[in-house]
């Protein structure tokens, strides 16, 4: 078989591959996922054990109650109406830490729902309630559009172009290498810009059916962008264009329907 044959079979079994592998997100977005959410669960659940039993020999957990029981609160709220947004998710493995790092301005929700929150992002933004709840709400969104398992989808695509090139063009060495530089940036892979604006989207209508207010959106990100020095870690990973809190503005009066402060929000508990 000639190399050009072989090129044009590789690039073929790709687009295939890619073609078949597609999704849909709970917004209508089409995802790639050549990962199950369910390996992605699988995968974060090993990482979560092995993340809280470093922090807990080094004494890096919370032990303040207060600051735990209003992380649980906001939270627990958050996940109530998660579970009635995606019910197959009350089979989660619900969770939250809160990570004594002042120096770290940052939260997560890994897929299968296990969260962290930084004392950094505490101290630092000063959140109110309603605006941490927003915070929360954003990455409880990223875990329910399986975001996790499109990343890691992408970076798995990208070595299988790789490995296609290289077969190919007879080069093992170099599929090999691109197989383990994608591996590495997956690490620190921040979302698209279009998992961002999904995880707005959800995280807002979270925040709002749990009974805090929508407008908390804009302000916190506006308190984000007011901090001096180096950008908090949060941005880091979730790259924020400039029209970002005019987007939040925009969606508040159709989020106002959903919010009831006075109203009656179950805490799921943790």
């Amino acid at each position: 078989m000639s190399q050009g044959m072989i090129r044009r079979l590789a690039a073929a079994m790709l687009v295939a591959l890619l073609i078949a592998a597609c999704a849909t997100s709970p917004t209508g977005r089409r995802q790639l996922m050549l990962v199950s959410e369910d390996s992605a669960i699988a995968s974060s659940r090993e990482a979560y054990v092995a993340t809280v039993n470093d922090l807990s020999r080094k004494g890096q957990l919370s032990s303040d109650p207060a600051v735990n029981a209003r992380v649980k609160q906001i939270t627990g709220r958050l996940i109530t109406e998660a579970i009635r947004m995606r019910p197959d998710t009350k089979d989660w493995e619900w969770s939250v830490v809160v990570i004594d790092d002042p120096d770290t301005v940052n939260a997560w929700c890994m897929a299968g729902g296990r969260m962290a929150v930084y004392t950094g992002l505490l101290q630092e933004i000063q959140p109110s309630d309603d605006e941490l709840a927003q915070v929360m709400g954003h990455e409880i969104g990223h875990a329910l559009a399986n975001h996790t398992a499109e990343k890691m989808s992408v970076q798995m695509a990208s070595s299988l172009g790789v490995a296609a090139v290289a077969i190919a063009s007879d080069h093992h060495v170099a599929a090999l290498g691109g197989a383990a530089l994608a591996a590495q940036l997956a690490v620190n892979m921040p979302n698209s810009r279009a998992a961002e604006t999904e995880a707005d989207r959800i995280g807002i209508e979270l925040a709002a059916r749990a009974g805090y207010d929508p407008a908390a959106a804009a302000t916190l990100w506006q308190k984000m962008g007011a901090q001096g020095g180096t950008p908090p870690q949060f941005l880091s990973t979730h790259p924020s264009p400039d029209n970002r809190q005019r987007k939040l503005a925009e969606l508040e009066p159709e989020m106002r329907r959903y919010y009831d402060p006075n109203g009656n929000h179950p805490v799921y508990r943790l």
